[in-house]
């Protein structure tokens, strides 16, 4: 049997892809879960963990009936990034109210259980606070990073 890798089968895979898609010239479609399935000798359920962490960071979409294909668009920033960035591209303050998920989901053309991870995230970092009731507030600004 072989070991275990220690950052998770699915993220291993999910880094792969990655890298195909990024040196990949002209790739619009991945292959199919039961090819990838077959070529990583994993199950389904790991390579949907790594085909959602894709479509988290916006690199893949599922497009219905064809499979999972590259994601269309210039932003190649992860979900993440995007979402974080909604605070500084809306002027946003300590305080004021975080767009909702349904707005981020039309916004970004996400589904909502990747929106939900990443507001997940950014509460979990101290950017975003919960105010039952009436939505999610901003509780910090977020730290510059030194993206080109």
């Amino acid at each position: 049997m072989p070991e275990a890798s220690p950052r998770g089968t699915y993220l291993v895979i999910a880094e792969a892809l990655r890298t195909a898609i990024e040196e990949g010239e002209g790739i619009e479609t991945l292959p199919s879960e039961a090819d990838m399935m077959r070529s990583h000798g994993v199950g389904r359920n790991t390579i949907r963990r790594a085909l959602k962490v894709l479509e988290a960071d916006g690199l893949v979409e599922s497009a219905p009936g064809i499979g999972w294909r590259v994601a269309k668009g210039e932003d190649r920033r992860s979900l993440a990034e995007r979402m974080t960035d909604v605070i500084a591209e809306d002027s946003l303050s300590v305080g004021d109210t975080y767009p909702s998920e349904a707005k981020l989901c039309e916004r970004f053309g996400a589904s909502r259980t990747a929106v939900r991870r990443v507001l997940a995230q950014m509460e979990g970092n101290g950017l975003l606070a919960t105010v039952h009731g009436k939505g999610r507030t901003v509780r910090a600004l977020p730290t510059p990073t030194g993206r080109p």
